[in-house]
Protein backbone atom coordinates (compact mmCIF):
# COMPACT_ATOMS: atom_id res chain seq x y z
CA UNK A 1 0.00 0.00 0.00
CA UNK A 2 1.47 3.35 -1.06
CA UNK A 3 2.02 5.98 1.61
CA UNK A 4 -0.49 8.82 1.46
CA UNK A 5 -2.57 10.97 3.79
CA UNK A 6 -5.07 8.09 3.86
CA UNK A 7 -2.60 5.25 4.50
CA UNK A 8 -0.18 6.89 6.96
CA UNK A 9 -0.10 5.20 10.36
CA UNK A 10 0.42 8.45 12.26
CA UNK A 11 -2.37 11.04 12.06
CA UNK A 12 0.22 13.81 11.92
CA UNK A 13 1.36 12.35 8.58
CA UNK A 14 -2.20 11.48 7.59
CA UNK A 15 -5.33 13.30 8.68
CA UNK A 16 -3.47 16.38 9.96
CA UNK A 17 -0.66 16.44 7.38
CA UNK A 18 -1.77 19.71 5.79
CA UNK A 19 -1.59 21.45 9.19
CA UNK A 20 1.95 20.39 10.05
CA UNK A 21 3.74 19.68 6.77
CA UNK A 22 5.89 22.81 7.24
CA UNK A 23 7.48 21.16 10.28
CA UNK A 24 9.22 18.68 7.95
CA UNK A 25 11.77 21.40 7.23
CA UNK A 26 13.00 20.98 10.81
CA UNK A 27 11.77 17.60 12.10
CA UNK A 28 12.30 14.85 9.52
CA UNK A 29 14.95 12.48 8.21
CA UNK A 30 15.52 14.93 5.36
CA UNK A 31 16.00 17.85 7.75
CA UNK A 32 18.35 15.85 9.99
CA UNK A 33 20.54 15.13 6.95
CA UNK A 34 20.48 18.80 5.95
CA UNK A 35 21.51 20.00 9.39
CA UNK A 36 24.24 17.36 9.59
CA UNK A 37 25.60 18.66 6.29
CA UNK A 38 25.43 22.20 7.72
CA UNK A 39 27.45 21.24 10.81
CA UNK A 40 30.06 19.30 8.80
CA UNK A 41 30.51 22.16 6.33
CA UNK A 42 30.73 24.86 8.99
CA UNK A 43 33.19 22.72 10.96
CA UNK A 44 35.44 22.37 7.91
CA UNK A 45 35.24 26.13 7.30
CA UNK A 46 36.15 26.78 10.93
CA UNK A 47 39.22 24.54 10.58
CA UNK A 48 40.36 26.54 7.56
CA UNK A 49 40.11 29.73 9.58
CA UNK A 50 42.26 28.58 12.53
CA UNK A 51 44.07 27.89 10.17
CA UNK A 52 45.45 24.36 10.22
CA UNK A 53 48.73 24.20 8.27
CA UNK A 54 47.38 21.59 5.85
CA UNK A 55 44.45 23.84 4.99
CA UNK A 56 46.27 27.09 4.28
CA UNK A 57 46.13 26.38 0.54
CA UNK A 58 42.32 26.09 0.62
CA UNK A 59 40.69 28.68 -1.62
CA UNK A 60 38.40 30.74 0.64
CA UNK A 61 36.45 31.72 -2.46
CA UNK A 62 34.92 28.24 -2.41
CA UNK A 63 33.20 28.82 0.95
CA UNK A 64 30.05 30.07 -0.78
CA UNK A 65 29.93 26.88 -2.86
CA UNK A 66 30.34 24.77 0.27
CA UNK A 67 27.57 26.56 2.12
CA UNK A 68 25.30 26.13 -0.88
CA UNK A 69 25.40 22.39 -0.13
CA UNK A 70 23.13 22.94 2.87
CA UNK A 71 21.46 26.18 1.85
CA UNK A 72 20.21 24.47 -1.31
CA UNK A 73 19.96 20.94 0.07
CA UNK A 74 17.43 18.92 -1.93
CA UNK A 75 15.52 15.68 -1.64
CA UNK A 76 17.84 14.20 -4.28
CA UNK A 77 20.81 14.97 -2.03
CA UNK A 78 19.01 13.22 0.82
CA UNK A 79 18.31 10.23 -1.41
CA UNK A 80 21.98 10.06 -2.35
CA UNK A 81 22.97 10.01 1.32
CA UNK A 82 20.38 7.31 1.97
CA UNK A 83 21.82 5.24 -0.87
CA UNK A 84 25.34 5.54 0.62
CA UNK A 85 23.92 4.46 3.99
CA UNK A 86 22.83 1.16 2.45
CA UNK A 87 26.55 0.33 2.24
CA UNK A 88 27.87 2.03 5.37
CA UNK A 89 24.90 1.10 7.58
CA UNK A 90 25.84 4.32 9.40
CA UNK A 91 23.87 7.49 8.79
CA UNK A 92 26.50 10.04 9.84
CA UNK A 93 29.30 8.31 7.93
CA UNK A 94 27.04 8.42 4.89
CA UNK A 95 26.90 12.22 5.20
CA UNK A 96 30.71 12.33 5.42
CA UNK A 97 31.08 10.27 2.23
CA UNK A 98 28.46 12.41 0.48
CA UNK A 99 30.55 15.49 1.25
CA UNK A 100 33.79 13.84 0.20
CA UNK A 101 32.18 13.13 -3.17
CA UNK A 102 31.28 16.82 -3.46
CA UNK A 103 34.86 17.82 -2.60
CA UNK A 104 36.09 15.62 -5.42
CA UNK A 105 33.61 17.30 -7.78
CA UNK A 106 34.81 20.75 -6.66
CA UNK A 107 38.43 19.73 -7.33
CA UNK A 108 39.45 20.03 -3.69
CA UNK A 109 39.76 16.34 -2.88
CA UNK A 110 43.14 16.92 -1.18
CA UNK A 111 41.27 18.54 1.71
CA UNK A 112 38.49 15.97 2.14
CA UNK A 113 40.10 14.11 5.05
CA UNK A 114 39.42 17.20 7.16
CA UNK A 115 35.71 16.59 6.77
CA UNK A 116 34.64 15.12 10.13
CA UNK A 117 38.25 15.40 11.34
CA UNK A 118 38.63 14.13 14.92
CA UNK A 119 34.88 13.91 15.42
CA UNK A 120 32.45 11.24 16.46
CA UNK A 121 28.87 10.94 15.24
CA UNK A 122 27.46 12.65 18.31
CA UNK A 123 29.46 15.80 17.63
CA UNK A 124 27.28 16.08 14.53
CA UNK A 125 24.00 14.75 15.95
CA UNK A 126 24.24 16.74 19.18
CA UNK A 127 24.66 19.96 17.24
CA UNK A 128 22.41 19.24 14.26
CA UNK A 129 19.42 18.30 16.44
CA UNK A 130 19.48 21.31 18.80
CA UNK A 131 20.08 23.63 15.84
CA UNK A 132 17.12 22.23 13.90
CA UNK A 133 15.08 22.28 17.09
CA UNK A 134 15.97 25.91 17.77
CA UNK A 135 14.99 27.01 14.27
CA UNK A 136 11.87 24.83 14.24
CA UNK A 137 10.68 26.29 17.53
CA UNK A 138 11.36 29.86 16.46
CA UNK A 139 9.91 29.56 12.95
CA UNK A 140 6.93 27.28 13.61
CA UNK A 141 5.85 26.61 17.17
CA UNK A 142 6.42 30.06 18.70
CA UNK A 143 4.50 31.73 15.87
CA UNK A 144 1.49 29.48 16.48
CA UNK A 145 1.68 30.03 20.23
CA UNK A 146 1.90 33.79 19.89
CA UNK A 147 -1.12 33.76 17.56
CA UNK A 148 -3.17 31.99 20.23
CA UNK A 149 -1.79 34.27 22.92
CA UNK A 150 -2.85 37.33 20.91
CA UNK A 151 -6.37 35.93 20.61
CA UNK A 152 -6.51 35.36 24.38
CA UNK A 153 -5.16 38.88 24.95
CA UNK A 154 -7.87 40.22 22.64
CA UNK A 155 -10.50 38.40 24.69
CA UNK A 156 -9.00 39.92 27.84
CA UNK A 157 -9.32 43.39 26.30
CA UNK A 158 -12.77 42.87 24.77
CA UNK A 159 -14.31 41.44 27.96
CA UNK A 160 -12.42 43.62 30.42
CA UNK A 161 -15.64 45.08 31.86
CA UNK A 162 -17.87 42.03 31.45
CA UNK A 163 -18.95 40.86 34.93
CA UNK A 164 -19.55 37.17 35.44
CA UNK A 165 -20.33 34.78 38.24
CA UNK A 166 -17.20 32.96 39.32
CA UNK A 167 -17.26 29.34 40.41
CA UNK A 168 -14.94 27.80 42.96
CA UNK A 169 -15.35 24.08 43.56
CA UNK A 170 -18.04 24.35 40.87
CA UNK A 171 -20.20 26.49 43.15
CA UNK A 172 -21.23 30.16 42.79
CA UNK A 173 -18.49 32.41 44.17
CA UNK A 174 -17.53 36.09 44.34
CA UNK A 175 -18.07 37.65 40.90
CA UNK A 176 -15.19 38.37 38.57
CA UNK A 177 -14.82 39.66 35.02
CA UNK A 178 -14.39 37.55 31.93
CA UNK A 179 -11.56 39.75 30.71
CA UNK A 180 -9.63 39.24 33.92
CA UNK A 181 -10.05 35.46 33.67
CA UNK A 182 -8.63 35.56 30.13
CA UNK A 183 -5.77 37.75 31.31
CA UNK A 184 -4.85 35.02 33.82
CA UNK A 185 -4.07 32.67 30.93
CA UNK A 186 -2.34 35.39 28.93
CA UNK A 187 -0.02 36.16 31.83
CA UNK A 188 0.67 32.51 32.60
CA UNK A 189 1.76 31.91 29.01
CA UNK A 190 3.92 35.05 29.02
CA UNK A 191 5.74 33.99 32.18
CA UNK A 192 6.56 30.61 30.64
CA UNK A 193 7.78 32.29 27.44
CA UNK A 194 10.05 34.47 29.57
CA UNK A 195 11.37 31.34 31.26
CA UNK A 196 11.84 29.65 27.88
CA UNK A 197 14.12 32.50 26.82
CA UNK A 198 16.53 31.63 29.66
CA UNK A 199 17.05 28.01 28.54
CA UNK A 200 20.04 27.67 26.18
CA UNK A 201 20.02 25.52 23.08
CA UNK A 202 23.03 23.42 23.97
CA UNK A 203 25.18 21.00 22.01
CA UNK A 204 28.04 18.63 22.64
CA UNK A 205 31.29 18.93 20.71
CA UNK A 206 34.51 17.22 21.78
CA UNK A 207 35.25 13.92 20.11
CA UNK A 208 34.77 10.27 21.07
CA UNK A 209 34.54 10.78 24.83
CA UNK A 210 34.24 14.56 24.97
CA UNK A 211 37.94 15.28 25.60
CA UNK A 212 39.18 16.28 22.11
CA UNK A 213 41.56 13.29 22.26
CA UNK A 214 42.05 13.02 18.48
CA UNK A 215 42.36 16.77 18.04
CA UNK A 216 44.98 17.12 20.74
CA UNK A 217 47.12 14.22 19.58
CA UNK A 218 47.19 15.59 16.01
CA UNK A 219 47.58 19.27 16.88
CA UNK A 220 48.71 19.57 20.53
CA UNK A 221 49.39 23.31 20.38
CA UNK A 222 45.86 24.39 19.48
CA UNK A 223 43.40 25.39 22.20
CA UNK A 224 40.66 23.00 21.15
CA UNK A 225 38.39 23.85 24.08
CA UNK A 226 38.29 27.47 22.96
CA UNK A 227 37.84 26.33 19.37
CA UNK A 228 34.85 24.18 20.36
CA UNK A 229 33.25 26.98 22.32
CA UNK A 230 33.74 29.47 19.51
CA UNK A 231 32.57 27.05 16.83
CA UNK A 232 29.25 26.35 18.52
CA UNK A 233 28.67 29.95 19.57
CA UNK A 234 29.84 31.83 16.47
CA UNK A 235 29.15 29.37 13.67
CA UNK A 236 26.07 27.54 14.94
CA UNK A 237 24.54 29.87 17.53
CA UNK A 238 24.53 27.17 20.22
CA UNK A 239 25.82 26.92 23.78
CA UNK A 240 28.55 24.30 24.16
CA UNK A 241 28.10 21.91 27.08
CA UNK A 242 31.39 21.12 28.84
CA UNK A 243 32.53 18.72 30.14
CA UNK A 244 30.54 15.89 28.56
CA UNK A 245 30.80 12.20 27.79
CA UNK A 246 30.46 11.13 24.14
CA UNK A 247 27.00 12.68 24.08
CA UNK A 248 25.24 15.84 25.14
CA UNK A 249 23.82 15.36 28.62
CA UNK A 250 20.48 16.82 27.47
CA UNK A 251 19.72 18.59 30.74
CA UNK A 252 18.92 21.85 28.94
CA UNK A 253 16.87 19.95 26.37
CA UNK A 254 14.91 18.31 29.19
CA UNK A 255 14.27 21.74 30.71
CA UNK A 256 13.11 22.99 27.31
CA UNK A 257 10.67 20.10 26.86
CA UNK A 258 9.36 20.49 30.41
CA UNK A 259 8.83 24.19 29.79
CA UNK A 260 6.92 23.61 26.55
CA UNK A 261 4.90 20.85 28.21
CA UNK A 262 4.00 23.31 30.98
CA UNK A 263 2.76 25.78 28.35
CA UNK A 264 0.70 22.97 26.85
CA UNK A 265 -0.68 22.20 30.30
CA UNK A 266 -1.76 25.83 30.69
CA UNK A 267 -3.49 25.59 27.32
CA UNK A 268 -5.21 22.34 28.34
CA UNK A 269 -6.50 24.22 31.38
CA UNK A 270 -7.68 27.00 29.07
CA UNK A 271 -9.33 24.49 26.71
CA UNK A 272 -11.25 22.87 29.55
CA UNK A 273 -12.37 26.23 30.93
CA UNK A 274 -13.57 27.33 27.51
CA UNK A 275 -15.40 24.02 27.08
CA UNK A 276 -17.07 24.60 30.46
CA UNK A 277 -17.97 28.22 29.67
CA UNK A 278 -19.59 27.08 26.43
CA UNK A 279 -21.55 24.36 28.23
CA UNK A 280 -22.70 26.99 30.75
CA UNK A 281 -23.82 29.23 27.85
CA UNK A 282 -21.34 31.97 28.79
CA UNK A 283 -20.20 31.73 25.18
CA UNK A 284 -22.15 30.73 22.11
CA UNK A 285 -20.56 29.27 19.00
CA UNK A 286 -20.99 30.69 15.54
CA UNK A 287 -22.70 28.26 13.20
CA UNK A 288 -20.54 27.34 10.22
CA UNK A 289 -22.61 26.57 7.15
CA UNK A 290 -22.39 22.91 6.18
CA UNK A 291 -20.83 21.73 9.46
CA UNK A 292 -22.56 18.91 11.34
CA UNK A 293 -22.27 18.59 15.11
CA UNK A 294 -23.88 15.19 15.53
CA UNK A 295 -24.82 12.39 13.16
CA UNK A 296 -28.04 11.93 15.15
CA UNK A 297 -28.95 15.29 16.72
CA UNK A 298 -29.30 18.07 14.13
CA UNK A 299 -29.25 20.90 16.69
CA UNK A 300 -25.78 20.15 18.09
CA UNK A 301 -22.92 22.66 17.80
CA UNK A 302 -20.12 20.96 19.69
CA UNK A 303 -16.98 22.64 21.12
CA UNK A 304 -14.87 20.22 19.08
CA UNK A 305 -11.97 22.62 18.52
CA UNK A 306 -11.30 22.91 22.26
CA UNK A 307 -11.69 19.15 22.64
CA UNK A 308 -9.30 18.54 19.75
CA UNK A 309 -6.81 20.96 21.26
CA UNK A 310 -6.98 19.23 24.64
CA UNK A 311 -6.43 15.82 23.09
CA UNK A 312 -3.48 16.80 20.93
CA UNK A 313 -1.78 18.83 23.65
CA UNK A 314 -2.16 15.84 25.96
CA UNK A 315 -0.47 13.49 23.48
CA UNK A 316 2.31 16.04 22.98
CA UNK A 317 2.91 16.24 26.72
CA UNK A 318 3.07 12.49 27.13
CA UNK A 319 5.94 12.41 24.64
CA UNK A 320 7.60 15.57 25.98
CA UNK A 321 7.60 14.07 29.48
CA UNK A 322 9.15 10.85 28.21
CA UNK A 323 11.83 12.77 26.32
CA UNK A 324 12.72 14.93 29.32
CA UNK A 325 12.85 11.91 31.64
CA UNK A 326 14.78 9.59 29.31
CA UNK A 327 17.30 11.74 27.43
CA UNK A 328 19.44 12.85 30.42
CA UNK A 329 20.12 9.18 31.26
CA UNK A 330 22.85 7.30 29.36
CA UNK A 331 24.93 4.32 30.47
CA UNK A 332 28.53 5.30 31.26
CA UNK A 333 30.04 7.36 28.43
CA UNK A 334 27.29 6.58 25.91
CA UNK A 335 24.54 4.20 24.91
CA UNK A 336 22.31 4.37 21.86
CA UNK A 337 18.90 4.88 23.49
CA UNK A 338 18.97 8.64 22.93
CA UNK A 339 19.38 8.19 19.16
CA UNK A 340 16.08 6.47 18.46
CA UNK A 341 14.24 8.65 20.98
CA UNK A 342 15.52 11.89 19.45
CA UNK A 343 14.06 10.90 16.09
CA UNK A 344 10.63 11.47 17.67
CA UNK A 345 11.27 15.09 18.68
CA UNK A 346 9.06 16.38 15.89
CA UNK A 347 6.07 14.30 17.00
CA UNK A 348 5.16 16.30 20.14
CA UNK A 349 5.76 19.55 18.30
CA UNK A 350 3.40 18.45 15.54
CA UNK A 351 0.68 17.57 18.05
CA UNK A 352 1.33 20.88 19.84
CA UNK A 353 0.90 22.81 16.58
CA UNK A 354 -2.30 20.91 15.80
CA UNK A 355 -3.56 21.80 19.28
CA UNK A 356 -2.66 25.47 18.84
CA UNK A 357 -4.36 25.66 15.46
CA UNK A 358 -7.46 24.06 16.97
CA UNK A 359 -7.48 26.63 19.77
CA UNK A 360 -7.23 29.52 17.32
CA UNK A 361 -10.09 28.07 15.30
CA UNK A 362 -12.21 27.56 18.41
CA UNK A 363 -11.62 31.06 19.77
CA UNK A 364 -12.55 32.59 16.43
CA UNK A 365 -15.89 30.75 16.46
CA UNK A 366 -17.17 31.92 19.86
CA UNK A 367 -18.98 35.05 21.01
CA UNK A 368 -19.85 36.27 24.49
CA UNK A 369 -23.40 35.73 25.73
CA UNK A 370 -23.79 38.81 27.91
CA UNK A 371 -27.49 38.11 28.60
CA UNK A 372 -26.71 34.68 30.05
CA UNK A 373 -23.95 36.14 32.23
CA UNK A 374 -26.28 38.86 33.49
CA UNK A 375 -29.07 36.38 34.20
CA UNK A 376 -26.81 34.12 36.25
CA UNK A 377 -25.50 37.01 38.29
CA UNK A 378 -29.04 38.16 39.01
CA UNK A 379 -29.98 34.67 40.19
CA UNK A 380 -27.11 34.50 42.67
CA UNK A 381 -27.36 37.44 45.04
CA UNK A 382 -25.94 35.24 47.78
CA UNK A 383 -22.47 36.02 46.44
CA UNK A 384 -22.60 39.55 47.87
CA UNK A 385 -22.72 38.07 51.38
CA UNK A 386 -18.91 38.22 51.46
CA UNK A 387 -19.00 41.93 50.65
CA UNK A 388 -21.61 42.69 53.31
CA UNK A 389 -19.91 40.75 56.07
CA UNK A 390 -16.55 42.40 55.22
CA UNK A 391 -18.02 45.89 55.69
CA UNK A 392 -19.76 44.78 58.88
CA UNK A 393 -16.43 43.46 60.17
CA UNK A 394 -14.95 46.86 59.46
CA UNK A 395 -17.78 48.43 61.48
CA UNK A 396 -17.16 45.99 64.35
CA UNK A 397 -20.66 44.57 63.94
CA UNK A 398 -21.14 41.53 66.21
CA UNK A 399 -20.66 38.12 64.50
CA UNK A 400 -21.02 39.36 60.89
CA UNK A 401 -19.84 36.14 59.25
CA UNK A 402 -22.19 34.00 61.32
CA UNK A 403 -25.05 36.42 60.67
CA UNK A 404 -24.59 36.15 56.90
CA UNK A 405 -24.12 32.41 57.18
CA UNK A 406 -27.53 32.12 58.83
CA UNK A 407 -29.05 34.29 56.10
CA UNK A 408 -27.62 32.47 53.10
CA UNK A 409 -27.40 28.80 54.13
CA UNK A 410 -31.15 28.15 54.21
CA UNK A 411 -31.35 26.03 51.07
CA UNK A 412 -33.53 28.69 49.44
CA UNK A 413 -32.58 30.95 46.57
CA UNK A 414 -31.22 34.30 47.72
CA UNK A 415 -32.74 37.08 45.64
CA UNK A 416 -32.16 40.81 45.47
CA UNK A 417 -35.12 41.44 47.75
CA UNK A 418 -33.74 39.05 50.37
CA UNK A 419 -30.51 41.02 50.56
CA UNK A 420 -32.33 44.36 50.54
CA UNK A 421 -34.56 43.32 53.48
CA UNK A 422 -31.55 42.06 55.39
CA UNK A 423 -29.70 45.37 54.94
CA UNK A 424 -32.66 47.33 56.24
CA UNK A 425 -32.82 45.12 59.33
CA UNK A 426 -29.22 45.86 60.34
CA UNK A 427 -28.51 48.12 63.28
CA UNK A 428 -25.95 50.28 61.49
CA UNK A 429 -25.84 53.89 60.37
CA UNK A 430 -27.72 55.08 57.30
CA UNK A 431 -24.39 55.87 55.70
CA UNK A 432 -23.28 52.22 56.02
CA UNK A 433 -26.66 51.02 54.73
CA UNK A 434 -26.23 53.22 51.65
CA UNK A 435 -22.83 51.65 51.12
CA UNK A 436 -24.34 48.17 51.37
CA UNK A 437 -27.30 48.99 49.12
CA UNK A 438 -24.84 49.94 46.35
CA UNK A 439 -23.37 46.45 46.22
CA UNK A 440 -24.64 44.03 43.56
CA UNK A 441 -23.37 40.87 41.88
CA UNK A 442 -22.72 42.99 38.80
CA UNK A 443 -20.36 45.46 40.49
CA UNK A 444 -18.80 43.32 43.22
CA UNK A 445 -15.93 42.34 40.95
CA UNK A 446 -12.88 43.65 42.79
CA UNK A 447 -9.87 45.12 41.03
Amino acid sequence: MDLSNLTAISPIDGRYRNQVSHLSEYFSEYSLMKYRVLVEIEYFIALTEIPLPQLTAFDQGLITDLRDLYLNFTSSHASEIKEIEKTTNHDVKAVEYFLKNRFDEFGIGEFKEFIHFGLTSQDINNTAVPLSLKEGILHCWVDELRSVKRLIQQMADDYRDQPMLARTHGQPASPTRMGKEMEVFNERIQQQLDLLDTIPFAGKFGGATGNFNAHKVAYPNIDWLAFGDNFLEDYLGLHRSHPTTQIEHYDHLAALFDNIARINTILVDFSRDMWQYISMNYFTQKVVKGEIGSSAMPHKVNPIDFENAEGNLGIANAIFHHLSAKLPISRLQRDLTDSTVLRNVGVPFAHSVIGLKSLAKGINKIQINADALQKELEENWAVVAEAIQSILRRENYPNPYETLLQLTRTGKAIKKDTIAEFIESLEVSEEVKEELRAISPQNYTGL
